[in-house]
């Protein structure tokens, strides 16, 4: 080994620095936990177990992270615009959560909105899932993309940029379409209004995407162009699946049950059928979604969080700045 090498090896390359829990957790200083058991239990999605203890340990010193950033960024704003001569409506602070399917995400995203929107300052929080972006379950038909929802061509990625401009502009009342797990498609004429938040919370599998196949123009930006901060919510794949298979299988004793559902026939079926069933949906879909897609885009992430059995966070890595 040359002696260039020798000095190679003791720099320290990653573009993170990695925490423990107990690392993480001093960062909270003596910021308040604002949230009861029950608003935890409440918050959580179906088979994504959050304790209390977590809680504290990772996501409150998180939110007092996200606090400072918001700041920072609200004043540089203001500076700009006081510069240019500008008197423009607020600037959203944009946060982007991406993972897997059965990772946590959407638990991760509520509990951030929550604690976020209790600072003393009030920040007006809003979420919003990538789902209501996903074409119709007619136009995946006519696509032959079924067997492809959730990859990047199974959104109207312009409508989604469409979106974002106009929040990043201020604009009121910028409407996002809405997705029904239940009915398992975008419902038509139904949207939430997103009023000129201060902080915006985007969840979903492909936000960190960077692939592009638009004839439109080259320079037509990637949706985290708009994100001010993001998270990868991250695990082993054997775990995730496992996540998947247990939720799936529950699913089919609660939500699947109602004759209304998209899935109410993988409630009629037996407990061996219905298992493998789950599993090609996860190797063929699910599986392939996470090694083509998802998976390439984690090193883009200003926030990783990795997970180990039942959903705890064992590893925090921070983008150095």
């Amino acid at each position: 080994m040359t002696d260039s090498n020798a000095v190679i090896d003791e720099i320290d390359l990653s573009p993170y620095t990695v925490f423990s829990e107990k690392e993480w957790a001093r960062l909270r200083a003596n910021t308040p936990l604002t949230l009861t058991q029950q608003d935890i239990e409440e918050l959580q999605s179906l088979n994504d177990y959050v304790s209390l203890e977590q809680v504290e340990n990772i996501y409150l010193p998180l939110s007092r992270l996200l606090n400072y950033y918001v700041e920072a960024t609200q004043n540089l704003h203001y500076a700009t615009q006081h510069f240019l001569g500008e008197n423009r409506s607020k600037t959203p602070y944009i946060i982007g959560i991406a993972g897997s399917v059965a990772v946590g995400k959407s638990t991760t995203s509520r509990l951030l909105q929550a604690l976020l929107s209790r600072w003393p300052n009030s920040p007006k929080v809003d979420l919003v899932t990538t789902d209501g972006f996903l074409y119709p379950n007619a136009v995946l038909e006519q696509e032959d993309l079924m067997r492809k929802k959730g990859f990047p061509e199974s959104y109207d990625r312009m409508s989604l940029l469409k979106f974002l401009i106009d929040i990043k502009a201020g604009k009121n009342n910028v409407r996002a379409p809405i997705y029904s797990h239940f009915h398992y498609d975008v419902m038509p004429g139904q949207y939430i209004s997103i009023n000129q938040p201060d902080i915006l919370i985007i969840e979903g599998v492909n936000v960190l995407q960077t692939s592009q196949k638009i004839r439109e123009a080259k320079e037509v930006p990637f949706v985290s162009d708009f994100f001010d901060f993001s998270i990868f919510i991250d695990a082993k794949q054997s775990v995730i699946e496992r996540w998947y298979l247990e939720r799936f299988m529950r699913l089919r004793e609660t939500a699947f049950r109602d004759p209304g559902s998209y899935f109410h026939k993988f409630s009629t079926i037996c407990d061996n059928n219905a298992k493998e069933i789950a599993e090609d949906l996860w190797s063929s879909i699910n599986l392939e979604n996470l090694r083509q897609n998802i998976l390439p885009t984690r090193p883009r992430a200003d926030l990783i969080l990795t997970k180990g059995e039942g959903h705890l966070i064992e590893k925090i890595a921070l983008r150095k700045i």
